[in-house]
């Protein structure tokens, strides 16, 4: 059965490989995806860069888009597993996203909360999510301007996140006590398993779009909860709010082909052939667009490279020019300065790090923070299309930031997943037919990792494969 993830941005498939991202939503791309060969389908909606009301109109557009290919498929709703595909730190639309698709694609007996990501540290148990073992809301995460909340306990998360349409004490919990013992009888050879049975008739009876928390502290115990999944298929229908580490539990696609050093040996090579380090390589490209402490620290430790140089695109000159309108000239001029700023990195060997002015804007409202958001965003994109002829691979960091660059920038319509060069590290790359082909671009969370975790990846990039 086919998987079909609408995910809020181009990160979430960063636990699996060998499928499509979609980057566009018409009915003939719908249909190319549903026919590629992967159990898995991504389709790249980039609605945490949106405000509700229009993140809820693209999930009804996609939605609506879906059910047509699905049709010209011979297929239904029903014969695809949908997830909408959220950020592991519980940023996002993650009530109303889940709300929208089923009212479009329904009716579900449940919808199951599942934001554990065990490649990024975050776990839920007895119902609170957590951030290498801290209540989430406690982090930096918690805090966002757009995004922030005031509790970990999911059930009362989800009251807040509803403005109290789901009441916490209606929500129910799948816990961890109910998984381990689906997982110590799925090691079992014996044909009578308990704890599985138990597993799938709780499931069995959930019904009319019950809201259910799943708890999680590893793999396993979700690898449990898709197998109980699958011995209820068609039998009852579910809806999934999750991040990344339920994915691959649904899918089963095994481990991927090619290791770290063979993703990073997808670098493109010049006209000679060559790709490694050394005279007449195509180089790389750093950007780093997301704003979050973590991605602050990881930003200043790959400067520190001296094979590194910074090209910082000042938020508050962009801000002030934007609000000056942009048929002056001012802003073709800013941009120009900054694409020169970036050759003349090239020209002495370096790798340039086009990384956005630190700190969070102040805006009058969220919808203007979003807007500016997107603006920074396309400008960077266009940067780095404007170079990217020129270049061996891309690493882009943060969501929105990435997304643009891919289907605005670059203008694809979809990529191919290669892989992981790093835990929770996507390296994908355009399709045969593009004018790009195989350039690969390695997608950074925000999020994740520590603050050595970009410089090691721009490392094995530079490398080329080679280990070096």
């Amino acid at each position: 059965m086919k998987i079909v993830v609408l995910d809020d941005d181009p990160t979430g498939s960063q636990t699996v490989h060998g499928c499509l991202l979609l980057l566009r939503w018409d009915v003939d791309v719908l249909r190319k995806g549903l026919r590629h060969p992967s159990p898995l389908l991504f389709i790249l909606a980039n609605t945490r860069a949106l405000a509700p009301d229009q993140a809820a109109f693209r999930n009804r557009e996609i939605c609506s888009a879906l059910r047509q290919a699905l049709a010209a498929e011979g297929m239904t709703p029903a014969d695809v597993v949908l997830v909408s595909r959220g950020d592991s730190t519980l940023r996002g639309h993650g009530v109303l996203e889940p709300e929208v698709i089923a009212e479009e694609l329904g009716p579900f007996d449940a919808t199951l909360h599942v934001p554990a990501f065990f490649e990024g540290g975050r776990t839920t148990v007895n119902g609170v999510h957590l951030l290498n073992g801290e209540p989430v809301h406690s982090t930096a995460f918690g805090q966002d301007r757009l995004f922030g909340y005031s509790t970990s306990d999911l059930a009362a998360w989800l009251e807040e996140k509803s403005g109290g349409q789901i009441r916490s004490q209606t929500v129910q919990r799948l816990s961890l006590a109910q998984l381990d013992a689906a997982v110590e009888d799925q090691e079992l050879k014996q044909e009578f398993k308990p704890g599985l049975t138990a597993l799938r008739s709780w499931l069995a009876g959930l019904d009319g779009n019950q809201s259910v928390v799943v708890d999680a502290e590893r793999a396993e115990q979700l690898g449990a909860l898709a197998e109980a999944l699958r011995q209820l298929a068609g039998q009852k229908r579910f809806l999934f709010r999750s991040a990344a580490s339920l994915l691959k539990a649904l899918a089963e696609i095994g481990p991927q082909p090619l290791s770290s050093t063979g993703l990073a040996g997808l670098r493109r090579s010049d006209s000679s052939g060559q790709s490694l380090p050394g005279p007449g390589r195509l180089p790389g490209l750093v950007m780093v667009g997301s704003h979050v402490p973590l991605a602050d620290a990881q930003l200043a430790c790959l400067l520190e490279a001296p094979e590194c140089m910074g090209v910082e695109l000042s938020v508050p000159r962009l801000a002030k020019i934007l609000q000056m309108g942009s048929s002056d000239g001012r802003l073709a001029e800013f941009e120009q300065h900054c694409f020169n700023q970036l050759g003349e990195v090239l020209a002495i060997g370096c790798t340039p790090v086009l990384f956005t002015s630190r700190g969070e804007l102040d805006c009058s409202t969220s919808a203007a923070r979003l807007s500016f958001g997107v603006a920074l965003a396309q400008l960077m994109a266009r940067l780095a299309a404007a170079l990217a002829p020129r270049l061996g691979y891309l690493i882009s960091k943060g969501g929105i930031t990435t997304h643009t660059l891919l289907a605005e920038g670059l203008g694809l319509e979809m990529v191919q997943l290669e892989g992981q060069i790093l835990p929770g590290l996507s390296l994908v790359r355009p399709l045969a037919g593009d004018g790009l082909v195989d350039l690969p671009v390695l997608t950074f969370p925000g999020n994740l990792g520590n603050e050595t975790t970009l410089l090691t990846a721009w490392r094995l990039m530079e490398a080329g494969g080679t280990g070096q």
